[in-house]
């Protein structure tokens, strides 16, 4: 017995996997929603240049926050005087942020769906944009860039390229059309007529100087209850494709795969030939190469079941390995992020798990650790299996330690509850082994390179990744920095990045422990661009099929 008591004692002052340092970091939110279950999410970005990234975090009901990062695991909420105190006026629910105009710095797009001010029947406000002035201010730049006119009731927002000009366009999903009841008493029930679903936003870039809708340009017709989007090169030909999430897909419409025809200005719903017209309701998306094969995967958060979408290559469907990798839990999820937390060359999981506000039933979020491709989920001994009503998550490097921490964006409870559910930052703490961090900056392309693709070859493994822009897990978008887990490798022989639109460059060599910074290369001035672009792309395809032969054989 006395063994046994030590041996407790032992484990319960174990260090942890993950710090909770909310309260001495500075961060106090909590999202405050309008009737019913919708909102937030959160924005990782540098504000100010300083190489510590900072947050915004919308808040409903409630005055948003921008933390900035001081640098030394703190953060101090300077909302009061940012220039964006508009916001007060609306019910925000998600953010993304890029370099609209391409002037060096990121600015942010804030959806909304009414205003606080006076309630309006759906469609009920405008979204709003904000240009970063340099000096860590912003400026409402909504009208000016032809956004004033948008009534919509909106959700997540997501930046891509998708005509590779390196101006970033704008996906915008749209959850109604109309509706007048209670937020609070949607259910399968009142989803019965598809008039209520709406259109998204597909918004071009033109030039930096406004944004157009090209939604029917585009080719695009459909309706549904939208919970927004990732822009993602699903099938490796170095343009931006499109992963639509929606709600009640079983009732009204599905998820969509919209192929990217570039240069053509045309997107295809491809989702039923790729076994990804998911009918469910879909809250969100991680993207990540779980098995290291060259081909992107995707995990979709879900009530009750989630889905672990898994490629399998060219021109093939894609499969529901949610059992198979050990992942099939049940669930009411929403925000979910792929990262090396622990530095062994592999993704892990972490999902931000929530009941339907009011419902207000606590349930745990999930830690998956990845093991040669079979998950284990162990939140609680990770420290990071909270219970309060979680939504978006995002994940980023805090104090530029290398590893990654996480965020957690939870709701005020409008009913009783039994825990406190605010909003969480957890330290990485226990991360070991090398890492490489690797940030783009863009002269032809996206200036952050939004949507560009990062591969390494380091310890016998090839890994990916792709620039997020925002629509990741729930509402929100993760850092902008790639990151990847070295275990024991001190250097990196190859670092390969495509660009959006297909150009390629390859640096070798690297040490790790590092942050990488890589500046596009000027373009070649030849006719024969075109030609380039097609060998690039060949090179991509061929390079994943041998890799996929070789991880089989």
């Amino acid at each position: 017995m006395v063994v046994l008591l030590l041996v407790s004692a032992l484990v319960c002052q174990a260090q942890l996997p993950f710090t909770d340092v909310t309260v001495q970091a500075g961060i106090d939110h909590q999202f405050v929603v309008f009737e019913g279950m919708f909102g937030g999410g959160a924005c990782v970005f540098d504000l100010n240049n300083d190489g510590f990234e900072d947050l915004y975090i919308t808040g409903g009901m409630r005055d948003d926050v921008l933390y900035l990062n001081q640098g030394d695991g703190t953060f101090t909420n300077i909302y009061a005087q940012s220039g964006l105190q508009l916001t007060r006026h609306y019910v925000t629910q998600g953010v993304a942020g890029a370099d609209v105009n391409r002037d060096g710095w990121v600015d942010l797009f804030i959806t909304t769906i009414t205003s606080r001010d006076s309630v309006k029947l759906i469609p009920r406000e405008i979204n709003l944009l904000f240009l970063n002035n340099g000096n860590g201010t912003f400026r409402d730049a909504t009208r000016e860039y032809g956004l004033d006119q948008l009534y919509s009731f909106s959700t997540g927002a997501s930046f891509g390229d998708l005509d590779a000009d390196g101006f970033p366009d704008l996906y915008v999903g749209n959850y109604f059309l109309e509706y007048d009841g209670t937020l609070s008493r949607i259910s399968d029930a009142t989803i019965v007529g598809a008039h209520q679903t709406a259109r998204g936003y597909l918004l071009h870039n033109e030039a930096g100087r406004r944004f157009t809708n090209v939604y029917e340009q585009y080719g695009l017709d459909y309706r549904g209850f939208g919970f927004g989007a990732v822009f993602t090169d699903f099938d490796n030909d170095a343009d931006q494709d499109l992963f639509v999430n929606h709600d009640f897909g079983y009732k009204a419409t599905p998820d969509y795969l919209l192929q990217n025809d570039y240069p053509r200005a045309h997107l295809y719903n491809v989702a039923e030939s790729m076994d990804l017209d998911l009918k469910i309701n879909s809250m969100g998306t991680a993207i990540a190469d779980i098995n290291n094969d060259g081909f992107m995967d995707y995990y979709m958060t879900n009530i009750r079941f989630n889905h672990m979408m898994v490629s399998r290559g060219t021109g093939q469907p894609f499969v529901n390995e949610l059992k198979a990798r050990n992942m099939n839990f049940v669930s009411i999820s929403w925000g979910a992020n792929f990262a090396d937390f622990d530095h062994d060359g592999d993704v892990d999981l972490f999902v931000a798990n929530g009941d339907l506000n009011p419902n207000c039933v606590p349930m745990s979020n999930f830690y998956f650790t990845n093991t040669d491709g079979i998950f284990v989920e162990n939140a609680r001994a990770a420290g990071v299996n909270d219970y309060g009503i979680s939504r978006g998550s995002v994940v980023f490097d805090i104090e530029n330690d290398g590893d990654l921490d996480l965020l957690v964006i939870n709701q005020k409870p409008v009913l009783d509850y039994p825990v406190a559910s605010f909003t969480r930052l957890f330290r990485n703490d226990s991360a070991v082994g090398n890492w490489l961090k690797v940030s783009l900056a863009g002269v032809q392309a996206e200036s952050h390179g939004l949507g560009s693709r990062i591969e390494i070859v380091a310890g016998g493994r090839h890994m990916i990744r792709e620039i997020d822009g925002g629509g990741s897990s729930h509402l929100s978008q993760n850092s902008t920095l790639a990151h990847f887990g070295l275990g024991q490798s001190a250097t990196v022989d190859s670092v390969i990045v495509t660009w959006t639109g297909g150009k390629r460059q390859v640096l070798t060599h690297v040490q790790a422990n590092t942050l990488l910074t890589v500046v596009e290369a000027p373009a070649q001035k030849t006719g024969f661009g075109w030609l380039y672009r097609l060998l690039g792309i060949a090179l991509v395809v061929v390079a994943g099929y041998f890799w996929a032969r070789r991880r089989n054989s």
